[in-house]
């Protein structure tokens, strides 16, 4: 059975009880263009008087090279959200100046507009960047015995442009998205100068083990040779949720005739 290790709790599920699943936003009402039109601008947290986002025509811009922006709506009273995930929050107040909204903690946010010209500073509509997991090309070597032949095992970590979105929540408990470079791991295996097997590994290899939604949060993280038996050489590979502690196994067998078996971690 596939197992999930979850060493804490980190807040991935659509807000106030969102469906991430967009098909249920077809039960709303019509939009309500007046409330996005009031909407238009810069708009500051109440307290500290920081800038949180700002809003031209259907898209919502975060501060931060890393946030990417993402389409909203209004249906009468809710605020919706369109991401990775579906999120709905409760409109509690709403004016040409204030906009309260309910977080999925329950948190009534109190944004106001920003007269500030300078607020816009905050915002950039530059190319977002990718943050890599890995900064450049890594590798790993390992040297084996088995049955008295000598083997190396290599693993070449290289970062790719293949994209990764995760939803992460603001300090005001409102969902954004970043966006994270995936990994292309290459595995080989030689007997001294005899190339054994030689494959590049990707993430898209392990949708058969892995539940698609999950597959689609997460990176190819790393990849390490375990050894050799009877049944052929060991790798074992981790897919995880960038920057937090969600990951999960999966298990690399490379039979003595150079077929790849993949299956779940147990």
């Amino acid at each position: 059975m596939n197992k999930y290790i979850v060493l804490f709790v980190v807040v991935l599920f659509t807000a106030c009880q969102g469906n991430s699943d967009k098909r249920a936003d077809e039960t709303l009402p019509t939009e309500n263009l007046q409330a996005k039109n009031l909407l238009q601008g810069i708009w500051l947290e109440s307290e500290t008087n920081t800038p949180v986002m700002r809003i031209i025509g259907d898209t919502i811009y975060y501060p931060g090279l890393e946030n990417i922006p993402i389409h909203f709506k209004i249906n009468q009273d809710t605020f919706s959200t369109y991401g990775s995930e579906l999120n709905h929050y409760q409109i509690e107040q709403q004016t040409e100046t204030s906009f309260w909204f309910h977080s999925f903690t329950d948190h009534v946010v109190k944004l106001f507009k920003s007269e500030n010209l300078q607020d816009s500073l905050s915002f950039t509509r530059k190319p977002i960047m990718p943050i890599p997991t890995y900064s450049e090309n890594t590798q790993k070597d390992s040297v084996v015995f088995y049955k008295g032949t000598r083997y190396r095992a290599y693993v070449y970590i290289n970062p790719s442009k293949m994209r990764v979105l995760k939803t992460i929540y603001s300090a005001e408990r409102i969902s954004m998205e970043k966006v994270y470079y995936d990994n292309v791991i290459h595995i080989c295996i030689y007997e001294g100068r005899k190339e054994l097997f030689s494959s590049d590994i990707t993430k898209k290899m392990f949708k058969e083990v892995i539940p698609l939604d999950f597959l689609d949060q997460v990176i190819l993280s790393d990849i390490n040779f375990m050894g050799i038996d009877q049944n052929g050489y060991h790798y074992q590979a981790i897919v995880s949720i960038p920057e937090s502690a969600v990951y999960n196994l999966i298990d690399l067998t490379i039979d003595f005739d150079q077929k790849l078996n993949i299956t779940a971690a147990k």
